[in-house]
C-alpha cells in the first residue's frame, strides 16, 4: 500500500511539472537574431501574434527529444497567429543543418552565435523555452524538456491567441 501512495504521490508531482510556469522576470528581452538562412528575425516584428521562443543545442538530448513535439504543436496551430522561433546556442551551422536532416522543422532555426540572446533571456538551463503573448510580454517559461504537443500545454498557449 504504501509503494501505491508514494507511486500515485510521484505520477501527480511529475504531472504538476508538465505545466507552464508564469514568467518571473519583469522587461521581455529584446531579441534580434538572424536564421540559418540568413534572414533577420526581431521579436518586435511578432507583435499580435502568440511566440515559443525555444533556446536549445543539438548537443542537449532534452533539447532534441522536444524538438518533434514543438513542431507538432506548430502544424496543430498552423493557420494561427502562433510562431516558434528555435534559437541555437553557439554552434557551427553545419552541425545544426545535419541536425535538421534528421529532424525537419518548419520553423525559423536563429542563431545565437555568442549567446548574448542566451544571457538576456536568462536560458541558464536548456531547453528553455518561453511564451511570449501577443502583446510581446513574456507570459510563460519553462526549464527542460516538455511535450508541447500535449492538449493541456496546447490549450495554454490557445488561450493566449483569443
Amino acid at each position: 500500500m504504501r509503494l501505491f501512495i508514494l507511486l500515485l504521490a510521484l505520477g501527480a508531482s511529475s504531472a504538476a511539472a508538465q505545466d507552464l510556469k508564469p514568467w518571473a522576470g519583469v522587461v521581455t528581452p529584446a531579441l534580434s537574431l538572424s536564421d540559418i538562412e540568413g534572414k533577420p528575425h526581431k521579436l518586435a516584428d511578432y507583435r499580435g501574434k502568440v511566440v515559443l521562443v525555444n533556446f536549445w543545442a543539438t548537443w542537449c538530448v532534452p533539447c532534441r527529444d522536444e524538438m518533434p513535439s514543438i513542431e507538432r504543436l506548430r502544424a496543430a496551430l498552423e493557420g494561427r497567429p502562433f510562431v516558434v522561433l528555435a534559437v541555437n546556442l553557439a554552434e557551427p551551422e553545419s552541425r545544426i543543418r545535419k541536425f535538421l536532416e534528421v529532424v525537419p522543422v518548419r520553423f525559423p532555426v536563429l542563431l545565437d552565435t555568442d549567446s548574448r540572446a542566451a544571457r538576456a533571456w536568462q536560458a541558464r538551463v536548456l531547453p528553455a523555452t518561453f511564451i511570449v503573448g501577443p502583446d510581446g510580454v513574456v507570459r510563460y517559461q519553462y526549464f527542460g524538456e516538455l511535450d508541447w504537443a500535449k492538449p493541456e500545454i496546447r490549450e495554454q498557449i490557445v488561450k493566449l491567441l483569443r
